[in-house]
């Protein structure tokens, strides 16, 4: 290195930690990781996911919300130092512990808020200034609390949620879509993969619960978690919180994903949908062959979201003639006969033309590293109206 390179360096060093000092009141804070981290010089490769595993993040939003849901104190104190010190940051480490309270209540909810005020103080006096983070965006201004819940909720579980228990206390139904779904799952401090860690972290740490932690499993499932991941959720909830708790949920997750889908309708208002289309699975993912295969029927103009697969995905049409397009090509007409291969992690849709409806094959390998991710509806644009020759 020469000589206008050392000097280069240098400044450079110079530079960013005398600002960083004044920022902090001439303090010269310990912990690099929030410094960098607010400065955005520090790429963080334990939040990286690797082999389909939970990411560092990912462990940390799962405890501090299972902690928080047994009321253990200790732990969680350790537990939020260890994020802090992982680069988690303030805003996200109280938008786990605000989520809390709707499913283990104002107390323990409260509590841990206090903890997390003690984490930072004495942090503090030992030189440590933790990165506050960004807040939440506003919500949008051209929906109802009600309608934008609503949009949430139906994303989450992949259709509109109705029930006994909704038209037997309807109230109960609006605070569920005002205010969980709304207020809390509508703020962008986490995705609704990362809620759903949390969620499903605290469900199983709790006992009698058993009903919504099975239904959040499949929740998980169709928000990105894969279930290797969620098992490894169930074994960290086995070491950390209880072997009694976690031998509990592993039986209701071993439920979920080995439970009867041989054949389902989904519903022409499933969010991840337009139009009436049909789902008979056929193949179900086992220890041996862990894949899925399905015959898709779609009525005319009938179509998917935009999505991807983690493992990516078949397509083998066998009647009729459909649309298939991925993000940022151009959409093909595909018929009886052609097969598509959908490579992991591409955006795209697929569906009917016009001229009627279309049955394809989906073979989905690998399921270890998810199934589906649900993004966007395709616009009318994308969709088009061409007349085929």
């Amino acid at each position: 290195m020469n000589n206008l390179n050392l000097i280069l360096v240098f400044v450079f060093v110079f530079n960013f930690n005398t600002s960083y000092a004044f920022l902090n009141n001439g303090k010269n804070p310990k912990n690099t990781f929030q410094m960098g981290k607010e400065f955005g010089r520090i790429q963080f490769e334990s939040y990286q996911s690797i082999d389909n595993k939970l990411t560092s993040k990912d462990k940390n939003i799962l405890l501090i919300a299972a902690y928080t849901a047994v009321g253990d104190v200790s732990s969680l104190n350790s537990e939020i130092q260890l994020g802090l010190n992982h680069g988690l940051s303030i805003n996200e480490i109280k938008e786990v512990i605000i989520q809390m309270y709707a499913y283990v209540g104002f107390p323990r909810s409260l509590n841990a808020l206090n903890v997390l005020l003690v984490v930072i103080k004495d942090r503090k006096k030992e030189g440590i200034y933790d990165f506050e983070g960004r807040v939440a965006s506003p919500y949008p201004i051209n929906k109802s609390k009600i309608d934008f819940g609503t949009e949430n909720q139906t994303r989450l579980v992949g259709k509109p949620v109705k029930g006994e228990v909704y038209e037997f206390a309807p109230v109960i139904d609006q605070f569920l879509k005002e205010h969980l779904f709304g207020d809390i799952f509508g703020r962008d401090i986490f995705d609704f993969r990362e809620r759903e860690i949390a969620t499903i972290g605290a469900l199983a740490s709790m006992r009698g619960v058993e009903n919504q932690l099975l239904s959040h499993f499949k929740v998980g499932l169709n928000n990105g978690l894969s279930s290797a991941q969620l098992f490894e959720i169930v074994e960290i909830i086995k070491t950390k919180i209880g072997i009694s708790e976690g031998n509990t949920a592993n039986i209701l997750l071993e439920s979920v994903l080995n439970s009867d889908k041989s054949s389902m309708l989904i519903e022409s208002k499933n969010s991840n949908f337009v139009g009436s289309v049909s789902v008979k699975i056929v193949v179900t993912p086992d220890p041996v062959f862990n894949t899925q295969m399905a015959y898709v029927t779609f009525e005319s103009g009938a179509r998917t979201n935009w999505h991807k697969h983690p493992s990516g995905q078949i397509l083998f049409v066998t009647e009729g003639t459909a649309f298939y397009q991925e993000r940022g090509k151009s959409k093909k007409i595909i018929k009886r006969g052609d097969i598509v291969k959908c490579l992991p992690n591409i955006e795209h849709w697929h569906g009917a033309t016009l001229t009627g409806p279309m049955t394809h094959i989906a073979l989905t390998p690998d399921l270890s590293k998810g199934n589906v991710i649900w993004l966007n509806k395709v616009s009318e644009d994308e969709y088009g109206s061409e007349i085929l020759k």
